[in-house]
């Protein structure tokens, strides 16, 4: 059981950038990779949509023989990591929240901005964050309508994604933020362009890396961290499974790799 491999998905490609995360913490581990990009982006769909998607990923990861699962995705992890969890209370689930708590600890000026997607913040989730740490510090959220689908194209760099990026931070700079949290695991792929036009002095929070060790912990207290000699694999899925799909991938992974169709 512990040489299974980590069943991992998003609504579409952005979960690749916990993925490197993963991959990174955990190198022995075999990883298989579940992109839902026919469905993509979760951030427009009903909670019950998502619930459904969710589901119907998981029922696939675990029949792949999947020994954990990661949510990379923060509109899935509002609206399905519960409800997976009490259906699937044996397996070790890891999923994703804006990174409210470390972004109010680093900011010097207590005035931080959130981009994310319309789900993600209109979430109950992102609420109890809210309520929770964010008391006598001033949070400017913004909706990044299109910005997913652009990511989803591999536009990273293209004038397109720099408009709209320039347009949904203007509020957030106008407003003085010092730190800006990534709400959607996709943005980190157009990090460098937000870094460009938020300047030096404003820090960015990924919470990629902490989805990473809680993985590494949760493994390790239920004695599942592969032990193996034996070389790990990488699996890749998507619900949009084509050429266009694996070129995409291999960008955003930074290595050749094959797509294979998930099933419905």
């Amino acid at each position: 059981m512990t040489d299974a491999a980590i069943g991992v998905f998003d609504s579409g490609l952005g979960g690749l950038s916990v993925l490197r995360h993963v991959r990174a913490t955990l190198p022995q581990e075999s990883l298989c990779y579940v992109a839902d990009s026919a469905h993509v982006p979760y951030g427009s769909k009903s909670p019950d949509y998502i619930i459904q998607r969710s589901e119907h990923i998981t029922r696939f990861l675990l029949a792949q023989g999947c020994k954990a699962l990661v949510i990379a995705c923060n509109t899935a992890t509002a609206a399905a990591a519960a409800w997976l969890r009490e259906q699937y209370p044996d397996v070790p689930i890891v999923a994703m929240e804006p990174a409210v708590k470390p972004a109010v600890t680093q900011s010097r000026n207590q005035v931080i901005g959130v981009l994310a997607t319309e789900g993600t913040l209109k979430s109950a989730q992102f609420a109890a964050l809210l309520a929770r740490f964010g008391s006598g510090v001033t949070v400017v959220t913004q909706p990044c309508h299109g910005l997913v689908e652009l990511i989803e194209q591999g536009a990273l760099q293209a004038d397109d994604t720099r408009t709209l990026l320039q347009r949904y931070m203007a509020p957030l700079l106008a407003a003085g933020v010092d730190t800006i949290v990534l709400g959607c695991t996709h943005y980190p792929f157009v990090a460098p362009l937000i870094r460009e036009l938020a300047g030096p002095d404003v820090a960015l929070i990924d919470t990629g890396s902490a989805v990473a060790r809680q993985l590494q912990r949760r493994l390790a207290e239920l004695d599942l961290l592969n032990t193996s000699s034996t070389a790990p694999q990488d699996r890749f899925f998507s619900s949009a499974a084509g050429p266009e799909a694996e070129r995409i991938t291999r960008l955003l992974w930074g290595a050749e790799v094959s797509v294979q169709a998930l099933p419905g």
